[in-house]
């Protein structure tokens, strides 16, 4: 029986209506907040450096997210309704919880798949667009000081203020204030075998979970529509990511992750390429005086 993959509806009990988060202008009190479009696992990386150098960080997430690793996804808390991530707790909000988050120093994500409400109800000083479609995204509605963008499709003094290095080599990490990021390779990084994608369109029931070991062969999802179709793993090592259950899905989205070093461990972990992109965009932020102003005031 396929699950109902509704989000979870959001806990008013848990956070009583605030008032500071009508239309805001930075203040003491109110500190600035950065804007973070995406919450999958390199979002993730970025929302916690951030968070750990105490920057304020709100995310902003599609109805249902895709992401394949999930266990290190703040975005998992569309579903689950909070979800942590090496100690740091992301929570499902609506517009008026966003200040009772982050005083309960956790991060906000909200269900806002354009930014459009929450650019119109805060200010925010910075926006980093960590959603990875690899394509130039459409402009923003309001103007923003620091416009951050990763990976392919943005592109430094056109359509954002700085673009990071997504793509693993000696610039993987670094800040261009001019000019684009590498382009999409169109190849996944590594060995290609470990990438799972859906051999059709369908809907996903799992048949292991994340951080199980798997042998060559071993059924790892079963998509099903007008009939089943095996998803096995093309290697031995361990399932480091899979999309969640009961999720439609279009033939050759990528579904899953296998990793040959076979370690456990791995899964439950931000990744070293997320922790340069998260520390490069802590750069960029940290690069600008204004900026950072701001966001310690």
């Amino acid at each position: 029986m396929q699950k109902d993959m509704r989000s979870r509806p959001v806990d008013k009990r848990s956070y009583p209506v605030d008032k500071r988060s009508k239309p805001q202008s930075i203040s003491v009190d109110n500190p600035a907040l950065v804007l973070l479009r995406g919450g999958g696992d390199l979002a993730s990386g970025v929302a916690l450096r951030l968070h750990r150098a105490g920057i304020k960080v709100v995310i902003t997430e599609l109805a249902q997210p895709l992401a394949v690793r999930r266990a290190v996804s703040f975005g998992e808390a569309v579903y689950e309704g909070e979800h942590t991530v090496e100690g740091v707790t992301a929570r499902l909000v609506e517009q008026d919880q966003v200040y009772r988050a982050l005083d309960a120093n956790e991060i906000p994500v909200l269900i806002d798949p354009n930014a459009d409400v929450l650019l119109a109800a805060f200010h925010f000083p910075v926006t980093i667009d960590a959603r990875l479609l690899k394509t130039p995204p459409l402009p923003l509605s309001v103007n923003i000081p620091l416009h951050i963008g990763l990976g392919p499709g943005f592109h430094a003094g056109v359509n954002c203020q700085a673009v990071i290095e997504t793509r693993r080599s000696h610039t993987l990490g670094r800040v261009y204030w001019d000019g684009p990021a590498q382009p999409d390779s169109g190849t996944p990084e590594g060995d290609p075998r470990r990438v799972l994608r859906a051999p059709c369109d369908g809907v996903l029931a799992a048949k292991a979970k994340i951080g199980d070991h798997l042998e060559e062969g071993q059924v790892v999802a079963i998509l099903s529509e007008h009939a089943e179709h095996l998803v096995v793993s093309p290697l031995k090592g361990v399932l480091r990511g899979l999309i969640r259950e009961g999720i439609p899905v279009t033939k050759g989205l990528k579904i899953g992750d296998v990793d040959p070093r076979d370690d456990a461990s791995a899964c439950y972990l931000v990744s070293d390429k997320a922790l340069a992109i998260g520390g490069a965009a802590l750069e960029a932020i940290l690069s600008m005086e204004k900026i950072r102003r701001k966001l310690w005031r």
